[in-house]
């Protein structure tokens, strides 16, 4: 969430970046925010001001009760009276203003970082690096959803028996490949000085609201009405929210945390063969890693953060390549994002596996997140994250990438997870 002494003092400069976005109605919404913002300061020191002059004249009643003068006592106490009833006016004003505010804020983005291109979505991003060959595969290669079956290591027909479309069951191999990548991903983050932790799956309105995924994604969440709790979309959301309304010393910077968690997504509107077997699901497995910074050292953070991501493509032997997404195919909350993408040789395309994102202040002002620095001052932290990796669509490439006559050859990096070297 965008602060309002930001959007007051650098007003140009979020128009511009709501426009590199395009974004809807942003001078509207903006002059929205900078009215309502008037109006409670407005209120706020006009009540201010009543309040000191009631106490300056309370105290002057018993100064005139004492010397006899109990008319101009009685009338001074009927001003104080009107004065009492003006300030409760203008604190209910002031709330009310308060509350709208934060409704309006809730509905601006993020605004892009100033490397971040304009464009209007994905055909607009900018392929930052590539990295391997492309593989080659025979005629008679199959796609994933084809592979899984002719091996019986994921089965959607019993997902659907079990629960519905987009929740598979992983079998034999294909859930030893499945912990053996979750496992593989944990050690790697380990090493790279991230902190392990295990989140609960569900939060509460509050975390939803400190991440930025309510009320921006509502309807893309599972939830559960009787408890008021949402499935999370990616462990980004509690790992997060670990840190909501605290105040982090500044020898315990930089945050770096890592998790594994099941994500889950209702993916509304989702249709199509760009969507088949794995490429998309309502239930899937994913290892999420997610630092906290300093705003001076977030940017070199990033870059760190993509590095990483890379590092873990390149040991699984996968062609990838990493893209600076356009103002217009951001996420709300980012300021700036990568996407790390992987060929598909079955499917002939790009398949993006992880979003490597800094959201610089936007959730941090949301959850209260601040550093002390040595001189006592507050400052509110910038908070990244990344997908280290989402597992689907590193199966099916891995998969269809590496089927060969004698059945599907498991990446070098990955035999002492599995135990084995072929699904066959």
């Amino acid at each position: 969430m965008l602060t309002v002494a930001f959007i007051r003092e650098q007003k140009e400069i979020v128009l511009a970046g709501l426009a590199k976005r395009n974004f809807k109605d942003g001078e509207e919404l903006i002059q929205q925010v900078l009215d309502t913002d008037l109006l409670r300061r407005t209120a706020q020191n006009q009540a201010d001001e009543l309040k000191a002059r009631s106490n300056a004249d309370s105290k002057k009643i018993g100064e005139l009760m004492k010397s006899g003068r109990q008319d101009e006592a009685t009338a001074l106490r009927a001003a104080v009276a009107g004065e009492k009833e003006q300030i409760k006016k203008l604190e209910e004003t002031w709330t009310q203003a308060e509350a709208t505010l934060q409704q309006l804020l809730y509905k601006i983005p993020n605004v892009p970082h100033a490397h971040v291109p304009a464009g209007k979505g994905a055909e607009d991003n900018l392929v930052a690096h590539q990295h391997g060959t492309v593989p080659t595969l025979p005629a008679d290669s199959l796609p994933h959803w084809e592979l899984i079956k002719k091996y019986d290591i994921i089965d959607f027909d019993l997902g659907v028996k079990i629960s519905g479309a987009g929740f598979p069951v992983y079998k034999g191999k294909g859930a030893k490949l499945q912990r053996a990548l979750i496992n593989f991903f944990l050690d790697q983050a380990a090493a790279h000085g991230y902190r392990e932790m295990q989140p609960p799956i569900v939060i509460n309105e509050a975390s939803g609201y400190g991440t930025g995924n309510l009320p921006d994604k509502e309807g893309q969440m599972y939830f559960v009405p009787e408890d008021g709790l949402y499935l999370i979309p990616t462990a980004e959301v509690p790992i997060t929210n670990l840190y909501r309304d605290v105040i982090i010393p500044e020898a315990e910077l930089p945050v770096k945390n890592v998790g594994y968690t099941p994500c889950f997504r209702r993916e509304a509107g989702s249709w199509g063969a760009h969507v088949r077997g794995l490429n998309r699901l309502h239930q899937f497995d994913k290892v999420e890693i997610v630092q906290i910074q300093k705003p001076e050292d977030s940017y070199a953070a990033l870059e760190d953060m993509c590095r990483y991501v890379q590092s873990l493509l390149e040991k699984l032997e996968l062609p990838y390549r990493k893209l600076l997404l356009c103002g217009g195919d951001m996420g709300f909350n980012s300021a700036m994002t990568y996407d790390l993408e992987v060929y598909s040789a079955a499917q002939q395309r790009w398949l993006e596996v992880s979003s490597v994102s800094n959201f610089e202040t936007f959730q941090a002002n949301r959850m209260k997140l601040r550093y002390k620095s040595k001189d006592g001052k507050t400052t509110l932290l910038h908070t990244l994250n990344g997908s280290a990796l989402a597992l689907p669509r590193i199966v099916a490439a891995l998969l269809e990438n590496n089927q060969t006559a004698g059945g599907i050859a498991i990446p070098k990096v990955l035999v002492p997870y599995t135990g084995f070297e072929v699904i066959n």
